[in-house]
């Protein structure tokens, strides 16, 4: 005799991702074309199909807990030849956003981060952090001495440590524990669906297998596979190595100053600092082109989890490259504020990437490689 399931819909779950870009869930009729013409989607139990009917009915763990909505690349095609203008494409954005806050504690903070309400909470928090902790340890200084301009007269680089070294401690202690729930959750999932016969994760391999796709990634060869928006690639690609770059740079001058003992600001004829300057611009420009991007896209839902992480990589480009331009322009004042500004930013990139849109560079990248220890192709 057939077994029988009792589905319970979850209806602030379906309200969740609608209210995130997945407005035209219900417009699905389960045609499975958008798993047809999905470049990536694998051959056995195929995306995007299978998550939109869970999503319609509410099967909130059917979707949050799998690797799959972390397969797409949001390409598009889906979106484009579905016959009912369901956006599949967007709808698993939106899985996306939820699966982020879910596994991000504590999540009244992951609410905070993502209501745009909220967002001049995030703006004061680092200023009121870094005036009051700065006064209190007599770091940060208002007036600092007339002569060349250099940053640590005003904030000084113990105080940057002070507090950026225990924030980015948080946000890899926040980080870490949402991807172990989400690699139980993800092996469970696949073992009860048929996607692996393997009933133990073997981690060694495992991370092995992560290994074996940061290649894949760094080339962003999934990408250049999508159709709609393969444009996207060429700026994800830029985002990405500014970072890479940027956090070279951040190591090699930490070794510089707490090491070697050389304090900056360095010259302009310094190797890293050319690295530097390519990165700052290449971070701009690619943030630039991500928003040409979707602003051209206009049958393509971007919530305010997408602006605000563009608008945060746009703030740090933008604010490090200036405060670096005033200063070899002479102008202090400017320069100092400037400086003030990009460290806010830089506090919101480090203390709550566990609850915006960039974690999704974390877990794709887990994603990807339990895709590939599964020999889910």
């Amino acid at each position: 005799m057939t077994d029988k399931y009792l589905i319970e819909p979850d209806i602030n779950f379906i309200n969740e991702v609608v209210g995130l870009g997945g407005d035209t869930l219900k417009k699905c009729f389960q045609c499975a074309t958008c798993s047809v013409v999905c470049p990536i989607s694998p051959e056995t139990k195929p995306f995007p199909r299978k998550e939109m009917i869970a999503a319609s009915w509410g099967l909130k763990d059917r979707v949050v807990k799998s690797a799959d909505i972390w397969l797409c690349h949001n390409c598009g095609d889906c979106s484009t030849k579905c016959p009912r203008g369901a956006r599949p494409g967007d709808v698993l954005g939106a899985l996306r956003s939820i699966a982020i806050s879910e596994y991000a504690v504590p999540k009244a903070l992951g609410r905070i981060v993502n209501d745009p309400k909220k967002l001049p909470i995030l703006i004061i928090i680092p200023a009121v952090i870094f005036i009051v902790l700065g006064l209190a340890t007599g770091l940060l200084n208002f007036s600092p001495e007339p002569g060349e301009i250099a940053h640590t007269k005003f904030f000084s680089t113990w105080l940057v440590d002070m507090t950026f070294i225990p924030l980015s401690l948080w946000a890899v202690a926040i980080l870490g524990f949402g991807v172990k729930n989400f690699l139980n959750d993800i092996h469970q999932d696949a073992v009860m669906n048929g996607k692996t016969n393997r009933k133990d994760l073997d981690i060694k391999e495992f991370l092995s297998s992560i290994v074996k796709v940061l290649p894949m990634i760094l080339k962003h060869d999934k990408f250049d596979e999508c159709g709609e928006n393969k444009d996207r690639s060429t700026a994800h690609k830029m985002v990405l190595f500014s970072f890479i770059g940027l956090a070279i740079v951040t190591g090699v001058f930490c070794v510089f100053l707490y090491i070697l003992h050389i304090e900056g600001p360095y010259s302009q004829l310094n190797p890293v600092k050319w690295l530097a300057n390519i990165s700052g611009i290449a971070l701009i420009a690619g943030a630039c082109l991500m928003i040409q991007s979707r602003l051209n896209k206009k049958d393509q839902t971007s919530s305010y989890k997408d602006w605000y992480l563009i608008g945060l990589v746009l703030g740090l480009g933008l604010t490090g490259m200036l405060t670096e331009i005033t200063r070899l322009a002479h102008m202090a004042g400017i320069s100092y504020a400037l400086y003030f500004i990009h460290l806010i930013f830089v506090f919101n990139l480090f203390a709550f990437l566990p609850f915006s849109e960039l974690a999704h560079l974390v877990y794709r990248t887990v994603a990807l490689g339990y895709a590939e220890y599964s020999n889910r192709q």
